[in-house]
């Protein structure tokens, strides 16, 4: 995937751009570097500006972006059209389009010219990240806030405190808000149109659904398999080295038993913590070698998390909390040394019922069966249990409607700890699931869980942490499992072909579908995610870390950090699991100190002696009209 930046100004007869104005936009563009090192280009027109950095995919030589057609149409363009071959042929066929490239970027700009179509937009599921700032000047976009905030107002003079009460709920700002007031997410599945003076009209063009069908089981199990590799072999077309991740999980595995089918020689990498327990490398070593790949692991320390976490961090631009994300950062920069495309098993888990919680309303139906008196009447007494007594929970959770027990699939302060941790007011979570949980009133709760993920966690969590941290070193990530004939063989699934009664593993459709495709070991192994040894970790060294932040953060007007450090230090003393509040909030305040005081400069980190040098931005090349 490539980095774009863009701007259209307001101005009903404009003129060519200043050169204080060029000087600025070519800076933002460069803060996008990393997302494409092989290419810069940058063409100034009356009134707008294109930016482009490309990590060059395919048709290396040319495809060059800002990219023309026709002599009407300037395209900027990141992501992959995989069936862009079919489509220049339809084109051709069709209308005698002509064409100098054989990139899939001059296909979509002859769509424009022949078919008509959207003028900003992104993809149906939030692969790909695109922001937006309006302004009296204009419009611009970018791949990455960054690139928008030079022109914008201070990101500490405008901190949307709705963002972040959400963050604190969910563990990531969800679509479209971020920490900054005024810059927007587009959402996944949407596009604008904007015209100077009439404002942004944006359109939802695809939304993801899961209504569950009667099916055949082996049809429904074919249609997978099929949709699957057909999706894989897609996936790995490329003029230049394409490898895969390989981790415990059926997903990757997989991913990774496919493509070695279309190229045996292909190369896996998985990565582990030091710390003991907390690695799935030897799972996946095994995996590759009844695959016959060749596997390449990276072992995480704790050394290697105080190094690099402000720079992660800096990457996201608003924070993220899961600190799967540390792994995934070490496991891209080792892969990125051999390949440039790599495989992953992201969306598997919200297509297919991956996630363990989704069993919950199966365990709870005995409960949330019965009468509505009596229901009631189990709420109160579970009310007046005290904590800790066995079965309080279950009979809290069972009583409790699907819509105010399940805010997606992270759940770090419910409503009364965020009203004790924040020094100010918002809007409950419910403003981001309600309506989620209105659109999925007809399905069951498995199935609105999956929903509330498909629009929350996907987009706000996996795939932006699996776009940052891959093209943090010019990584191209590409996800199967989020290709439009996947997500149609999974959208129909009936919850018992996801989660069949009497079987502990999830994702039943899937294992089945891969049965004689990917090792046993591993097809009929429990789903473990990607362990990561926060607890530990807060109580070593990077506890020491954290209580230092904490400690010194400039953050106080907004969340009562004194309470957090008490949270902390009841957890290092071996009290209550508080890591993953802790965690929450730390990385907030490490953001802030980055982004808002500017008491840590990435590029010269807390811990600068082990911080390698930034690498040389080159020279930029400008097109003038």
């Amino acid at each position: 995937m490539c980095g774009l930046s863009a701007f259209v100004s307001s101005r009903p007869d404009p003129g060519p751009l200043d050169a204080t104005f060029r000087e600025a936009f070519a800076a933002a563009l460069a803060t996008l570097h990393h997302r494409g090192p092989d290419d810069t280009q940058i063409e100034f027109g009356d009134g707008f500006a294109f930016g482009f950095k490309r990590l060059a995919i395919i048709d290396r030589e040319h495809s060059v972006q800002p990219l023309h057609y026709a002599d009407r149409w300037t395209v900027v363009f990141n992501g992959e059209i995989y069936n862009y071959r079919e489509l220049r042929t339809e084109l051709i066929q069709q209308h005698n389009a002509v064409f100098a490239t054989e990139g899939d970027s001059e296909v979509l700009a002859a769509a424009f010219h022949y078919w008509g179509t959207l003028h900003a937009a992104r993809d149906a599921f939030g692969i790909k990240p695109l922001y937006m700032l309006e302004t009296a000047d204009g419009l611009y976009l970018g791949s990455e806030r960054k690139a928008l905030d030079p022109f914008a107002a201070p990101a500490g003079a405008a901190l949307e405190t709705e963002s972040l009460a959400h963050y604190l709920t969910f563990q990531f700002v969800p679509d479209p808000m971020s920490l900054h007031r005024h810059i927007r997410r587009l959402p996944p599945g949407h596009r604008i149109i904007w015209t100077p003076g009439g404002g942004i009209r944006m359109h939802r063009w695809f939304r993801p659904s899961l209504r569950p069908l009667r099916v055949e089981p082996e049809d429904a199990f074919s249609k997978i398999r099929e949709a699957l590799t057909d999706s894989v072999r897609a996936h790995m077309h490329a003029h230049v080295p394409v490898g895969t991740f390989l981790s415990s999980g059926v997903d990757s595995s997989a991913i990774a038993a496919l493509a070695v089918r279309e190229k045996p020689d292909i190369h896996a990498f998985t990565a582990g913590f030091s710390a003991q327990g907390y690695s799935e490398i030897e799972i996946a070593q095994d995996t590759a070698n009844q695959l016959g790949i060749r596997l390449t692991p990276t072992v995480v320390s704790d050394e290697d998390v105080l190094t690099h976490l402000p720079r992660i961090i800096q990457l996201l631009d608003d924070p993220i909390a899961d600190p799967s994300l540390i792994p995934l950062f070490f496991l891209a920069r080792t892969a990125s040394q051999f390949v440039t495309v790599v495989l992953s098993g992201e969306g598997s888990d919200e297509l297919f019922g991956g996630y363990t919680i989704y069993r919950e309303p199966l365990s709870l139906g005995r409960v949330d069966r019965l009468p509505p008196g009596m229901k009631r009447g189990l709420k109160h007494l579970a009310e007046v249990l005290p904590e800790g007594v066995r079965g309080r929970s279950f009979l809290e959770r069972g009583t409790t409607p699907i819509e105010q027990r399940y805010y997606g699939n992270a759940r770090i302060f419910d409503p009364e700890e965020k009203a004790r941790v924040m020094r100010f007011t918002s809007q409950p979570h419910t403003a981001i699931t309600a309506p989620l949980y209105a659109e999925t009133a007809d399905v069951d709760d498995v199935a609105s869980m999956q929903y509330v993920d498909l629009h929350t966690w996907l987009p706000g969590d996996i795939l932006v942490k699996a776009d940052r941290m891959s093209m943090a070193h010019s990584l191209e990530l590409r996800v199967p499992f989020l290709d439009q004939r996947v997500y149609a063989a999974a959208a129909g699934l009936p919850t018992d072909l996801k989660l069949p009664p009497g079987v502990t593993t999830t994702k039943y459709a899937l294992r089945e579908a891969m049965k004689g495709i990917v090792p046993e070991s591993v097809r009929e192994a429990k789903k473990l995610g990607f362990p990561t040894p926060t607890r530990l970790w807060l109580r070593g060294q990077i506890g020491d870390w954290v209580d230092h932040l904490l400690s010194t953060s400039q953050a106080g007007d907004l969340i009562d950090l004194e309470y957090v450090r008490g949270l902390l230090a009841e957890h290092r003393a071996g009290g209550p699991d508080r890591s993953r509040k802790v965690w929450t909030v730390a990385m907030f305040c490490l953001w802030h100190a980055i982004a808002v005081e500017k008491s840590i400069v990435v590029d010269n980190p807390l811990l600068p002696a082990r911080v390698p040098a930034p690498r040389q931005e080159p020279g930029l090349s400008h097109i003038y009209n």
